[in-house]
């Protein structure tokens, strides 16, 4: 019991920087109480004291705000950070070294008496806000961003946004690196402004990034062939957009 209390105290170290202390853990994170608590609780479930648990789980949301049935299954290392307004339903399944930021949700789709709620592998890590309902797998190591909300199962080591949540592939990634050099080339920041965002301005900027990209794609081939023909085209540098400015009339 000791030990299981030393890892829980030694993964807020781990996983927030702003723990200063082991005393500061156990008496002002209630994540880390919510997670004492559970253990009682589940104690108590497993030998058949199914109301006596029940009631020392109320009391630990009441204490913490965060909701965890004693019926729930957690694993070593868990960490919730922040914590208000985590729900964790009876029937899932945590593994080891997961993280659970607040507002996160692991609720149930039925009214079926069983198996209703995710299984969460080892590693995996969910960000504030997000819903994981259902009785859906998260593979090892996966990451679910704040508030996606996640309803199928999630294969291990992948990254799922938005909703419903979808996996964020290389080639999204690769496409979001192109256009912040484009827009950083530019002198513009794009930062923020991504295909997922339903915003027509954003959407409007993605797409003038992506003509840019291609006018100054098709400018360096004509100046390519140029040079190979023999007229000399050097490339000048392109200015940046914070230099042009309107200046007032004298």
């Amino acid at each position: 019991m000791l030990a299981r209390l030393k890892e829980d105290i030694n993964c807020v170290f781990a996983r927030d920087p702003a723990a200063q202390s082991a005393f500061e853990v156990i008496t002002t994170y209630p994540g880390f109480h919510a997670v004492l608590i559970h253990h009682c609780s589940h104690w108590l479930w497993l030998r058949g004291f199914r109301w006596t648990g029940r009631y020392v789980s109320f009391l630990g949301r009441w204490l913490t705000g965060i909701e965890i049935h004693p019926g729930a299954q957690i694993g070593r290392r868990f960490f919730i950070d922040h914590g208000m307004g985590v729900v964790i339903g009876e029937t899932a399944v945590i593994g080891d070294d997961c993280t659970l930021y607040h507002g996160v949700t692991l609720g149930g789709t039925s009214w079926n008496k069983g198996k209703r709620h995710p299984t969460l592998g080892n590693g995996v890590v969910i960000g504030a806000g997000a819903k994981v309902l259902g009785p859906i797998e998260i593979g090892d190591g996966a990451r679910v961003g704040s508030n996606s909300v996640v309803v199928k199962s999630v294969p291990m080591g992948v990254t799922v946004v938005g909703i419903p949540a979808h996996i964020v592939d290389a080639k999204a990634k690769q496409e979001k690196a192109r256009r912040d050099a484009m827009a950083q080339k530019i002198g513009f920041d794009a930062y923020g402004a991504t295909s997922d965002m339903p915003d027509p301005i954003a959407n409007a900027i993605n797409l003038m990034l992506d003509h840019i990209h291609q006018l100054d794609k098709q400018i360096a081939d004509m100046q390519r062939v140029l040079n190979d023909a023999g007229i000399n085209c050097n490339r000048q540098a392109m200015p940046a957009l914070d230099d042009c400015e309107i200046k007032d009339k004298q």
